[in-house]
């Protein structure tokens, strides 16, 4: 009569491992990735001192804008043109300082990490 029908649902073949759900319990291993040891928490005032002692011109130049936007507001509010100009371009040469020092922070940590 009738020969026997092969079951419809291929097996799997033994050089493919059977596919299984992600397992959320575990992290996925993505090869070349060795992820970092969780540092401990720090608090603001922490991180403040640890980033100020890395690189302290930024703080500096943050201080000198500060400090010539204030002083040049206020010497404008007074009426005195020539000291709030003269003022607004230190601020400005300030903010450039502390550009410039943001950018040679950025640079000497990837060449630290690099050695």
């Amino acid at each position: 009569m009738a020969a026997a029908a092969a079951p419809a649902v291929p097996e799997h073949s033994p050089e493919a491992p059977p596919s299984r759900p992600f397992d959320i319990s575990q992290p996925p291993v993505i090869e070349g990735f060795n992820p970092l040891p969780k540092t401990k928490d720090e608090t603001f005032s922490q991180k403040f001192v640890r980033k100020t002692k890395e690189n302290p011109f930024v703080p500096i130049g943050c201080l000198g804008t500060a400090g010539a936007l204030i002083y040049g507001l206020r010497a404008f509010h007074q009426g005195k043109t020539r000291q709030s100009q003269l003022l607004m371009r230190g601020r400005i040469f300030a903010q450039g300082f502390t550009v410039v020092a943001i950018i040679v922070g950025v640079f000497a940590t990837a060449l630290k990490q690099k050695q």
